[in-house]
């Protein structure tokens, strides 16, 4: 598919960040969200702000969409049903329930719409200078069709089967990831409670066995309190609690996970919800702290 423009809906972090791949490529980026402040954002990095997400979808061939969960993809492809037209593409990059992904395929096939999962693995920071992979489910001709616009995200895509596999995935994904995360902050808590720097400990870690790629993105932000905003705290909790549902549906085991979930809701119960995911270390270290009392 050629295409000079394509639309977005949803301009926060990732949107945004996906937003300034696609300007910077040459495309002409019609955009939407609630934000006033995000939009104004998108106009100074070059795109083109809409009054209404309607005006968006009438706009474009391909759409974007970069939303917080699959409730609002659904309610909002509900919402704007009139407005599609039959050969548009929706590549979605939000992380959600593989469930309401699939009615969401359903919903815009019965307006021939097709509708392609397209997960990202990898934060914000990481969308902007191209290290990350997108998870693709969805049908291999759609797949084919937005490849060029896929390339100009990142050149790793893995295309996991139809509709709904790509979130699978990706909470698998998130499951690995999140903790390491995890257990890189019980270790850097661990090593300072037996009288070891962090940020020695983290660095010889770092040429060890033990080396994983958390060390290098969070790494240093858990050594210095730095939880300048990559990827929300509550948004992998939200993300946990996906794992664990999934988990139950499918009659699996994951003990870990409901461990990390607790660990999430203590630092989100301290205030850092709206943090970085780095600061999963803050539960371990009130955990100490109240240990110490």
């Amino acid at each position: 598919m050629k295409t000079k423009s394509v639309g977005l809906i949803g301009v926060g972090l990732l949107g945004s960040a996906l937003a300034n791949r696609l300007l910077n490529s040459g495309l002409s980026v019609h955009g939407f969200d609630t934000s006033e402040g995000q939009l104004e954002a998108l106009s100074r990095s070059g795109g083109i702000a809409c009054d209404s997400a309607a005006e968006v979808v009438q706009s474009c061939d391909v759409l974007f969409l970069s939303l917080p969960s699959s409730d609002e993809v659904l309610s909002l492809t509900r919402h704007l049903r009139t407005d599609f037209k039959p050969s548009q593409i929706v590549v979605d990059t939000t992380t959600g329930d593989p469930q309401q992904v699939v009615a969401v395929g359903k919903s815009l096939a019965e307006l021939g719409v097709s509708y392609l999962e397209t997960t990202v693995a990898g934060s914000s920071a990481q969308v902007t200078t191209g290290e990350v992979a997108l998870f693709l489910g969805g049908d291999v001709d759609v797949v084919e069709s937005v490849k060029p616009l896929l390339a100009t995200i990142t050149s790793k895509h893995f295309h996991l089967g139809p509709v709904g596999a790509a979130s699978r995935f990706k909470l698998v994904h998130n499951l690995v990831l999140g903790l390491h995360r995890a257990v890189l902050a019980e270790g850097l808590v661990f090593a300072e409670s037996l009288g070891f720097d962090q940020e020695v400990t983290l660095e010889i870690l770092k040429q060890t066995p033990a080396q994983s790629g958390v060390m290098e993105t969070k790494g240093r932000r858990m050594v210095e309190r730095d939880y300048g905003l990559q990827a929300r705290l509550s948004q992998h909790l939200r993300d946990v609690r996906l794992i664990l549902a999934e988990a139950e549906r499918a009659g699996t085991n994951t003990q870990l996970s409901q461990v990390h979930k607790v660990l999430l809701e203590q630092a989100e119960a301290l205030g850092f919800g709206d943090a970085d995911n780095s600061a999963v270390i803050e539960a371990f270290l009130h955990s100490r702290r109240t240990e110490e009392l």
